[in-house]
């Protein structure tokens, strides 16, 4: 029978403290015979006992915490796992080139690194990076890989992805916070894009570092509607788009990382190690 962490912890508290009482008192009991000196002892040994039981449940509790984190950390990797899976599938039907979203997630967490972001708000940026599209899923074949210019009635369908996405990634518990860039990476600088029409310091931060990073990407490799840009061509589109398109501060901070960052995208270096 498996105990609980709490119940053990409880238990093992009790059994300790009962054992240190019964047998600490017997013993003084037993050698000291002065009054006042066995009330002083008293106080001391109760001191004590504070001091070790208190020392005892941090060591206890410490420790199922560890186990806990480490059973969280597979949790959370298999996740990831999972959803990659069901990425590289979207990204097949979108006729992606391949690696897109595992590399704009790769690249977007590097930039959020330079940009200041860590902890929780990073894990949401990587997992609303690696789903930015998520919502595309909904849409028909014959809008998503339309190899000619879409009608205006195509464009109106293809912008509902972003609602899509932040509606599905809502109802999933762990992903409720990662929903900034699937719903707002389509937002511009200055106010022009979609859904919102967000502005400025208005859009979240995280879908003003992913739209760096997918402008880039989306330029840099081929779709089905155009050939890939010279690299050249796309660093001067880059410069051009920051403080109209996207955060002049995040393309400058991107283009000074250029080469770190561009390698961080070929996963031919472990993520998290190359930019700190």
């Amino acid at each position: 029978m498996t105990i609980k962490p709490q119940l053990r912890i409880a238990l093992i508290y009790v059994i300790v403290s009962v054992l240190w009482i019964w047998l600490s008192d017997r013993l003084l009991v037993a050698v000291l015979h002065d009054q006042y000196l066995f009330y002083r002892v008293m106080v001391l040994k109760g001191s004590f006992f504070v001091t070790c039981t208190g020392v005892l449940i941090y060591w206890l509790v410490s420790r199922d915490m560890r186990r806990m984190d480490r059973v969280n950390q597979r949790l959370r990797d298999g996740h990831l796992q999972s959803l990659q899976v069901l990425v590289s599938a979207m990204d097949i039907r979108h006729k992606e080139t391949s690696d897109h979203s595992e590399r704009v997630m790769r690249m977007a967490t590097g930039l959020a690194r330079l940009a200041g972001i860590r902890g929780q708000a990073l894990r949401n940026l990587r997992f609303g990076a690696l789903l930015h599209d998520i919502g595309k899923l909904a849409l028909p074949d014959s809008v998503l890989v339309k190899a000619g210019p879409l009608t205006p009635d195509e464009i109106a369908v293809m912008r509902t992805h972003t609602r899509i996405g932040h509606e599905m990634l809502r109802q999933i518990e762990f992903l409720r916070d990662a929903t900034d860039i699937p719903f707002a990476h389509h937002e511009r600088w200055d106010g022009t894009g979609y859904p919102q029409g967000l502005s400025g310091e208005m859009i979240p931060l995280a879908a003003r570092v992913f739209s760096v990073v997918d402008v880039w990407d989306a330029l840099s490799h081929p779709r089905v509607y155009k050939p890939a840009w010279p690299e050249d061509e796309v660093i001067d589109y880059l410069r051009n788009a920051a403080g109209s398109q996207l955060d002049p501060h995040l393309v400058k901070l991107f283009l000074a990382h250029y080469d770190e960052l561009v390698l961080l995208g070929t996963n031919e270096v472990p993520e998290l190690i190359s930019i700190q």
